[in-house]
């Protein structure tokens, strides 16, 4: 093997299940990953990419087994280890962070703990486990104050601090090998960006090699050295990071460009891939995309592709490149691509729907043994919002800053500490149960999580059916199931998906699923709490075309809560940009994303990934975490990570500065009267 690599991967077969027909998780996976390099691995949910890592680090489950290849870390082969030996490997020359630290860490274990552990594990000498080392390795991660950290549980951290815990566990026992398994999902742009830059300093610092999972092209953009693509179970296709963005080859690679939501698309309907990932139950006598591809010819359905190589960076195994008669071509760019559309804001008057003035959400905090208040958590403290018919609005902002409080406020499932949400003419504030009752039909949410919102013990056409039937918005029973099969179709769900229950469908079709419920009622305003959050890039632009059809042939307005900002750039009007349940700047998509004002806002749009690897981009560190909502810094919110903070910030929170008629933005900077005090 060469010197220079140090995991070598050939053949690797795995298979979960018993019986004659288990699944092909992994199936005949090559590649090899260099010393200092990161190795990105791409694709949807189900193809087999946390399968491949837990294979790598024997970490299977009870059903799982390897039948075929080899794992070479250095000059060992990791399936000729015993479980003794496998043991010292992991943690010391390979180590893994999982997709959730929430569920990876203990909750009953300070973090210090945990970590001291991890370095008794793979500790060379006495004493690797003490208290200094594990205060070494919490700065080592860029922890904030870590002599108070390291005696906190995990609840009592963010997520961007839980998983800066889970890469410091990592580096207990100085790894060759890095495997991160999805580890900025759900995370904010502005963690993101520092859990990317930790990971990439470490690299650096201790010369590691990492094996970067993920389905973000962004994320891999910015990280990866090479990547591959995997589809059903096999790579499809190897490239260096600079062929890749410039010339995908295989079609599926395509295809997920195609499906990105980006400015320049807003215009248009995003491109799909066309049915699921196949059952990998059985063997394949074909290309495993044939099903699903654009370019299919009828030699995919009889006999699997080869290898072809492009350069000798790139390769890719599809049909289409052995052939003379047929080389597709790529009908997008890694910016967008397409005829880019007129970019000019919609400035004409729109009829308000909804007027939210000074909205407050508090939450009292009570102690004792008599349960006295002796504090408030201002989750919402002072929201401002309009939304006009037809219209886009999304929310914006860091988790914990108020964003589902305040959807959560409008429609009164949390009832408001002060303030006024005006729904048309009615003041929703001021209703009574029976009164609201009457509303629900014009208002709506889909949550974040479309699994625990629903009950598992309800098919799906019942629960599709059960706000008709509570609003008594059909007559009949038949009535009701003749509309619940129309809004199936509607959301492009198989005919039979009515007598399932929801663990039988995938993450994009529960969606779809929640969806259809909230139209059941004919709303007029959808609140949509995080509707696309992890979901594959295919998956979200089908979400994304179905919201974008629904309003076009409905006029329904849309809340759209989430830190996706390629999302919001397609598919909103608007832009309210949120900090610790303020709103701090407010205004036309296209203005704020071309110009953000605020401090902040510009933080947030610094800190996404660009999609061309080429593109150089001065990102904004926001120092520590958002603060507390039960304790807020005085003057301005922001004033803390702000680096344009000035003296007036720490005295008094900015008053609204309005820019032009549609766009605001409270910062001192824009306020003339402060800039003389």
């Amino acid at each position: 093997m060469n010197d220079n690599v140090l995991l070598s991967v050939s053949g690797l077969s795995t298979h979960v299940g018993i019986g004659a027909q288990p699944i092909r998780a992994v199936d005949g996976v090559s590649f090899d990953l260099k010393r200092g390099e990161t190795f990105a691995l791409l694709g949807e949910s189900g193809c087999g990419k946390s399968m491949t890592a837990l294979s790598l680090m024997r970490l299977l489950p009870a059903s799982g087994r390897i039948v075929a290849g080899a794992v070479r870390l250095g000059s060992r082969n990791l399936l000729k280890l015993s479980e003794v030996e496998m043991r010292r490997v992991r943690g010391g020359g390979m180590t893994m962070i999982f997709q959730e630290p929430m569920t990876s860490l203990n909750p009953v274990l300070p973090v210090g703990t945990q970590i001291a552990e991890a370095l008794r594990l793979h500790a060379e000498s006495a004493g690797g486990g003490s208290r200094q080392r594990v205060l070494e390795l919490l700065r080592a991660v860029r922890i904030p104050d870590p002599d108070r950290r390291i005696d906190e549980y995990p609840h009592q951290l963010s997520g961007g601090m839980k998983q800066r815990v889970m890469v410091a566990i990592a580096l207990a026992g100085n790894p060759e090998l890095l495997i991160a398994d999805e580890p900025t999902t759900a995370l904010d742009v502005t963690i993101q960006a520092q859990v990317l830059d930790l990971m990439r300093h470490l690299q650096k610092e201790r010369g590691m090699a990492i094996f970067l999972i993920t389905h973000d092209l962004g994320v891999v953009a910015e990280m990866a050295h090479r990547i591959a693509v995997m589809y059903a179970g096999e790579i499809v296709e190897q490239a260096d990071r600079s062929s890749f963005f410039s010339r995908p080859m295989h079609p599926y690679s395509r295809k997920l460009f195609d499906s990105l939501p980006t400015l320049s698309r807003r215009e248009q309907r995003l491109k799909v891939i066309k049915g699921d990932v196949p059952a990998l139950q059985h063997r394949f006598t074909g290309c495993r995309f044939a099903s699903r591809c654009d370019h299919v010819m009828p030699m995919c359905w009889r006999q699997p592709p080869t290898w072809h190589a492009a350069d000798a960076e790139q390769k890719v195994l599809c049909h289409l490149y052995g052939t003379q008669t047929h080389t597709p071509q790529f009908s997008g760019s890694v910016n967008g691509g397409g005829d880019r559309p007129s970019l000019e804001p919609d400035r004409s008057v729109v009829e308000p729907l909804l007027e939210v003035d000074a909205l407050r959400v508090h939450f009292p905090i009570r102690k004792g043994v008599f349960k006295r208040t002796v504090g408030q958590v201002r989750a919402v403290d002072g929201v401002d919002l309009d939304l006009g018919r037809g219209r886009t609005l999304a929310l914006v902002g860091e988790s914990g800053c108020g964003k589902t409080t305040v959807g959560k406020g409008i429609l009164q499932l949390v009832r408001p500490t002060s303030g006024s949400v005006r729904y048309e003419d009615t003041e929703l504030t001021r209703l009574a149960y029976s009164g609201l009752r009457r509303r629900r039909s014009d208002l709506q949410i889909i949550f974040q999580d479309p699994f625990s919102s629903m009950n598992p013990r309800m098919l799906v056409g019942d629960i599709i059916s059960e706000g008709m039937k509570a609003l008594g918005l059909t007559a009949t029973p038949a009535q009701r199931r003749q509309k619940m099969e129309r809004l199936l179709r509607q959301v492009s769900l198989p005919g039979d998906s009515a007598g399932r229950y929801p663990h039988e469908f995938s993450g994009g079709q529960r969606q779809r699923i929640s969806i259809a419920r909230a139209l059941a009622v004919e709303p007029r305003l959808i609140i949509c709490d995080e509707p696309t959050s992890a979901l594959d890039i295919s998956v979200q632009a089908q979400i994304l075309n179905l919201l974008r059809e629904l309003q076009q042939q409905a006029g329904i307005s849309y809340i759209f809560i989430t830190h996706n900002m390629s999302v919001v750039s397609y598919i909103a009007d608007e832009i309210a940009v949120m900090y610790l349940g303020r709103i701090v700047e407010k205004g036309e998509v296209v203005d704020i994303l071309r110009a953000p004002q605020h401090p902040y806002t510009q933080a947030l749009l610094s800190a996404i990934p660009a999609l061309d690897p080429a593109t150089k981009r001065a990102v904004i560190r926001l120092q520590g975490d958002i603060p507390s909502p039960s304790n807020p810094p005085s003057g301005c919110h922001f004033h803390p990570r702000c680096p344009q903070a000035m003296a007036i910030c720490r005295q008094s929170y900015p008053r609204r500065v309005r820019l032009d008629d549609r766009r605001y933005v409270s910062c001192h900077l824009f306020d003339a009267d402060a800039g003389q005090q």
